[in-house]
């Protein structure tokens, strides 16, 4: 008895204040009831350790936690923590994954506060509950020094997209694009052969005569991550604030970039780069990414109109394909 064709199935659902969709090759007789409830499953899990909307959460009660205190963490929440303060060292602090509380000042995030510039002293002493610095570990028990909280919003939806690739995997798909929030990983190859390919953010739609070709990406044990300005901004007083904050200021970042992607071997690292090299901005962070071994992308606006910037690990990821 042969074996059905294989088809691609597409799946989605929501998760973390969006929506989550996977594309995978199966075939056509299999059950995808059980493959929709596992990914559902892993994402809230995510959500149940690592969501600040949720009060419940590990990272709520750590948040709420009184000075002093030694909070056992998940395995997870530890590895994805690791990796946020991995690159908030080699960011110099561009990332930090304590900046909870600078996020609600400026009125964002789960507990946002009145959508309106604070005064100094305010933001100085909001500041100081801040700082990666502040993190100390003992086993997989984490200090709260008092008064400091975590936001990892910056990078667990990547981290969700990789639980999902790594469950698949474990359950016998052998080629999928994943996709949380608009970060995305892909592997294994498409029923004809060819490998998961996505747009990359192209020019504003303002301006759509743009002479940027558009950039296309193979993900084969790839994933991709995007930030930038159209996402998550509001108007007050005649100022335009962004929600991307440098954690070294405390201030929303000026001139964000229309779009900041990087490509790497899976969506956390690729998710928190992207966050990272929004605040430092396309010279500082490109020159970060050429240090880093990064593959970056930015997308700037100009008053002659966008301009794209590349480093070389991006380059050499286009003339890959290209060959």
């Amino acid at each position: 008895m042969t074996g059905s064709p294989l088809d691609i199935a597409r799946l989605g659902g929501t998760t973390m204040g969006t929506t989550w969709s996977v594309s995978l090759v199966a075939p056509r007789q299999r059950d995808l009831h059980p493959l929709h409830a596992g990914i559902q499953a892993r994402l809230q899990q995510v959500v149940a350790q690592m969501s600040t909307w949720e009060p419940g959460s590990d990272l709520s009660r750590y948040n709420r936690a009184e000075a002093g205190r030694w909070c056992g963490l998940p395995a997870e929440t530890r590895q994805v923590l690791a990796c946020a303060q991995s690159i908030a060292a080699a960011s110099d602090g561009a990332f930090d994954p304590t900046i909870g509380p600078l996020v609600a000042l400026w009125g964002f995030g789960a507990h946002a506060g009145e959508r309106r510039q604070p005064d100094a002293a305010t933001l100085q002493a909001t500041r100081a509950r801040c700082g990666w610095q502040r993190l100390h570990w003992q086993d997989a028990a984490l200090l709260q020094p008092g008064g400091l909280e975590l936001d990892l919003s910056a990078i667990a939806k990547g981290f969700g997209v990789d639980q999902v690739t790594a469950w698949l995997r474990a359950e016998g798909i052998t080629a999928a694009l994943v996709e949380v929030g608009g970060e995305l990983a892909g592997y294994g190859r498409k029923p004809d052969g060819q490998p998961w390919r996505v747009l990359v953010e192209s020019a504003p739609e303002e301006d759509l005569q743009s002479d940027i070709p558009p950039r296309v990406l193979a993900l084969d044990g790839k994933a991709v991550a995007t930030s930038g300005d159209r996402w998550h901004q509001y108007q007050a007083d005649g100022e335009a604030y962004s929600h991307s904050i440098d954690p070294r200021t405390g201030l929303p970042v000026r001139q964000v970039a229309a779009a900041v992607t990087v490509v790497a071997d899976d969506a956390m690292h690729a998710d928190a780069w992207a966050t990272a090299l929004t605040v430092l901005g396309h010279e500082s962070g490109m020159a970060l990414a050429e240090r880093e071994g990064l593959a970056a992308r930015y997308l700037q606006r100009v008053a002659a109109g966008p301009r794209e910037f590349l480093s070389s690990a991006f380059q050499r990821l286009l003339d890959e394909q290209d060959a």
